[in-house]
């Protein structure tokens, strides 16, 4: 990040904030006012004047597809949950076409430290049960108020539907 007379060029801040958050800390930074409507990114300027502070952002929900609950990530700590997906094989496809798509199932939970093993390389879920506890309770929450139809929750308490700002 670079921001003449407030964030020195070559800052780097490795606290946690996912693409959400930019408008709400947009509006921040700019004094523009959001919507009354609600929003789910939240303001991290803090983050940007003081690499010290703690973010306020704790917890990433990882939906994909309709409504689909795939990973939670909590401070340094990613769970990603059962659930099938499609990725490309390694081999690329021709004329800019993508390659083979596979089918893979992840069938139990896998924990990852993500300041240790950004690439998910690693998997230690049987030596950290107690962070899968800890991170199931963000995910119970999440498929109360959201849903996950990995799960069959199709609606949580708290779906809006899509709309504008």
């Amino acid at each position: 990040v670079k921001w003449p007379n407030k964030i020195p060029a070559g800052t780097i801040n490795n606290k946690l904030m996912c693409a959400i958050d930019i408008l709400p800390t947009l509006a921040s930074v700019t004094d523009g006012k959001l919507s009354d409507n609600k929003i789910d990114g939240i303001d991290v300027s803090t983050l940007f004047y003081d690499s010290s502070t703690a973010s306020p952002r704790q917890t990433i929900l990882y939906y994909y597809g309709k409504n689909n609950l795939n990973a939670v990530r909590k401070g340094n700590w990613k769970l990603v949950l059962p659930h099938t997906y499609s990725s490309y094989d390694n081999e690329p496809g021709n004329d800019g076409r993508g390659g083979k798509r596979v089918k893979t199932k992840i069938e139990s939970p896998e924990l990852y430290n993500m300041m240790r093993d950004p690439g998910e390389q690693y998997n230690v879920a049987e030596y950290y049960p107690e962070k899968i506890t800890e991170i199931m309770e963000v995910v119970n929450k999440a498929r109360e108020t959201l849903g996950d139809l990995n799960v069959g929750i199709e609606k949580g308490k708290e779906n809006r539907e899509i709309g504008t700002l």
